[in-house]
């Protein structure tokens, strides 16, 4: 069956600027999406992986995003969320910003002019890191409790802050030259969400390209394309940050976690989580075992 994840609809009226969002249960939605409005994120419970764009790389308590427009991305919790015996949950609080709603008309007012520059420049996915971040969070947290002009007004209280200099870390390094077609986001939707599922076994490129219905040639081009890496990469890099997870947070030896992330000897997941991480597995157990 296909998934149509792509473009994800906001539920919200056409003329609403922001909306409140809180999303909890026992894993965030596990589907690549985008949606034209810009999406403000705190992380409150839940651990998990984030894929945006090209970036992949861990999500955790307290963390904060900003996924500019038509963005494809997913949070995808740890497998351990998706267990019926756990009780463990996630929770996340999200503020939607829609600048289509403002109209055409507010651009040509003389005080929005380095609100729109600023608007036109956010590309991509970005982590928050602004000095005041606990204002910020406080912020996020309580927004469902505005309303009218206090909503509108806290919304661009809250885009000033993410206006001061050094307060957003890029973590794009390729920016799409254009939208998802309807097709290529059903297609590579349903290409991450197999990847996504079944990653911890030895999956083929030529079954995951039967999974896109093309060639392992075009395959290829297209995934290169709209990742900035080969599948190869890509697959070993999610693996390795699954890996990381359980080097910090479990007791299974470094041969139980090559093989329970995927790799089928353990002498390739040492070479390759050197090349990603610049360290042994073994010395990444240590070392933030001492952090801790």
């Amino acid at each position: 069956m296909s998934l149509k994840i792509i473009p994800f609809k906001i539920p919200k009226s056409q003329k609403e600027f922001v909306r409140f969002q809180v999303d909890e249960g026992s894993h965030f939605y596990d589907k690549l999406h985008q949606h034209p409005e810009w999406q403000l994120t705190l992380i409150l419970e839940g651990k998990g992986q984030l894929m945006v764009g090209d970036y992949l790389g861990r999500f955790e308590p307290g963390d904060i995003y900003l996924l500019g427009s038509n963005v494809p991305h997913v949070f995808r919790s740890d497998e351990e969320y998706f267990q019926k015996t756990n009780s463990i949950k996630s929770v996340s609080n999200t503020i939607f910003f829609d600048f289509e709603a403002l109209g055409k008309g507010i651009w040509e007012v003389e005080e929005f002019l380095e609100l729109r520059q600023w608007v036109n420049a956010i590309k991509g996915c970005y982590v928050v890191k602004c000095e005041n971040q606990e204002f910020l969070k406080n912020s996020i947290r309580t927004f469902a409790l505005k309303t009218g002009m206090e909503k509108v007004l806290a919304a661009l209280e809250m885009i000033r802050y993410l206006q001061q200099p050094h307060a957003m870390l890029p973590l794009n390094r390729l920016l799409p030259i254009r939208d998802y077609s309807e097709l290529e986001g059903k297609r590579m939707g349903n290409v991450m969400a197999f990847i996504l599922a079944e990653n911890h076994r030895n999956i083929s490129l030529k079954e995951v390209a039967e999974t896109a219905n093309m060639s392992k040639e075009a395959f290829c081009r297209f995934f290169k394309e709209r990742t900035g890496k080969t599948y190869t990469e890509f697959l070993n890099e999610l693996r390795i940050h699954k890996s990381c997870h359980l080097l910090q947070e479990t007791d299974l030896s470094i041969s139980q976690i090559a093989f329970q992330t995927g790799f089928q000897n353990l002498s390739y997941f040492n070479r390759a989580f050197k090349k990603f991480r610049q360290e042994t597995p073994k010395n990444f157990r240590m070392k933030h075992r001492f952090q801790g």
